[in-house]
């Protein structure tokens, strides 16, 4: 199973750089047979730019979260916290080999998708 992901083009940057080892979400997609991150880097950007393997998923307070990633996490602090105010649970993606495409993918003509506000499945 896959899934694609809306990400800010500065942090698909960092992922495909290998400095951004983590990506993190407020809310995670319910399926646990899911593997791969197809990355839809957000406006202006506004591209499906490549994928990564989900080699595992982190879940816990924000500060713990922080602790356990902040080495790799390719997101400022105060970023971090800002992300997460309010926030009871928090949720780090694993990322694992990441692939840039030779080329960035339309979503409504590769996918016949709109942009996602958070995330949505893809057939494998």
């Amino acid at each position: 199973m896959r899934v694609l992901l809306s990400i800010k083009p500065k942090y698909a940057e960092r992922i495909f750089s290998g400095e951004k080892q983590y990506e993190f979400r407020r809310v995670l997609f319910k399926r646990p047979e899911t593997r791969v991150v197809v990355v839809y880097a957000s406006a202006p950007v506004s591209k499906v730019v490549g994928e990564f393997e989900i080699s595992g998923i982190i879940s816990d307070s924000p500060s713990c979260l922080w602790a356990a990633t902040k080495e790799h996490a390719g997101i400022d602090e105060d970023s971090f916290f800002d992300y997460f105010a309010g926030q009871q649970m928090a949720h780090a993606i694993k990322v694992k080999n990441p692939t840039r495409y030779q080329r960035a993918l339309d979503i409504r003509e590769e996918f016949s998708l709109r942009p996602p506000q958070s995330f949505a499945y893809l057939p494998n």
